[in-house]
């Protein structure tokens, strides 16, 4: 196998939004029978505008022609606090591994790929959810659990 690890661009964007639909299938335990074409919509239009202003990066892993993984993240900026006095934030998604290439180490890399571009930036926090398989892996990161943030659903 010879993999490469390359920053997605605009012209990815059907296999961004094709990741992201597989994640959040897989995340929601969803069949491939659920309508996802109001999601697909926003993620286009999502991935339009960040890819277009710098506020997204992704990375994409093949093997030739052959696409491997995938991951993202997303860039904010928040009031500065004591902890984060710069108030820049960044926020990882869509980390997706074939499930036959799992385990190879395609993950953490380009989880890593990711920390630096944060780093480069000057994002001083980074978050995720982790869902149960992918928690040892941040950990292993440096990635903490946090017992102090809340979130109210809307819905």
């Amino acid at each position: 196998m010879k993999l490469e690890y390359r920053k997605a661009t605009i012209d990815d964007l059907n296999i961004l939004t094709k990741t992201r639909i597989k994640v959040l299938r897989t995340e929601n335990g969803l069949d491939d029978n659920t309508d996802m074409s109001r999601v697909e919509k926003e993620f286009r239009a999502y991935y339009k505008n960040a890819l277009a202003n710098d506020l997204h990066t992704a990375y994409l892993v093949s093997d030739g022609e052959v696409f491997i993984g995938a991951g993202g993240i997303s860039y904010y900026t928040v009031m500065p606090t004591f902890h984060n006095p710069t108030g820049r934030k960044a926020y990882i998604m869509n980390m997706y591994t074939r499930p036959d290439c799992r385990r190879m180490g395609i993950a953490i890399k380009t989880l890593d790929l990711l920390i630096q571009d944060a780093k480069k930036r000057g994002a001083t926090s980074i978050s995720l959810e982790a869902t149960d398989m992918g928690r040892k892996l941040y950990e292993r990161c440096g990635f903490i659990s946090m017992s102090s943030e809340m979130e109210l659903p809307t819905k």
